[in-house]
């Protein structure tokens, strides 16, 4: 079975919007920060100044609304592991509910090359550990 990374939110007033649900913009803020563990397993110190991913793509499927007062648990996995990127798998629950679900693809990157560079060993092995199926 996989392992999975999982953070509880409890959404600001100031999150959400005129119609009073959450605001579709602030789930992606919410999923940047619920792929820290993974940020982490690159960079355990999390020092941008050694940081060797880059965001290629985001995408945000919203299935239900979201409302302030109630906390949202953050699902974290990974959908795939390609030589020198993986897609990211999140998902957004409240009350019980799928609310959002969330795919971004992050690029292991070397800024010194400007190039894409390999997942290799003891990284790829952790990173292993936490592919899921992505509905």
């Amino acid at each position: 079975m996989s392992k999975i990374f999982e953070k509880t939110l409890s959404p600001r007033f100031s999150e959400t919007d005129a119609l009073g649900h959450v605001s579709n913009t602030t789930l992606p803020v919410w999923f940047e920060d619920a792929r820290q563990p993974v940020f982490e397993l690159f960079t355990p110190s999390l020092d941008v100044h050694n940081w060797p991913l880059i965001l290629a793509r985001l995408d945000v499927d919203f299935t239900a609304q979201i409302f302030y007062g109630k906390e949202v648990l953050i699902k974290t996995g990974l959908s795939r592991l390609g030589n020198s990127s993986l897609e990211v798998y999140q998902e957004a629950w409240q009350n019980n509910q799928l609310a959002a679900k969330g795919r971004t693809t992050l690029v292991h990157f070397d800024y010194q090359t400007q190039k894409a560079k390999p997942i290799e060993g003891a990284l790829r092995d952790q990173l292993a550990q936490y592919i899921v199926e992505a509905n």
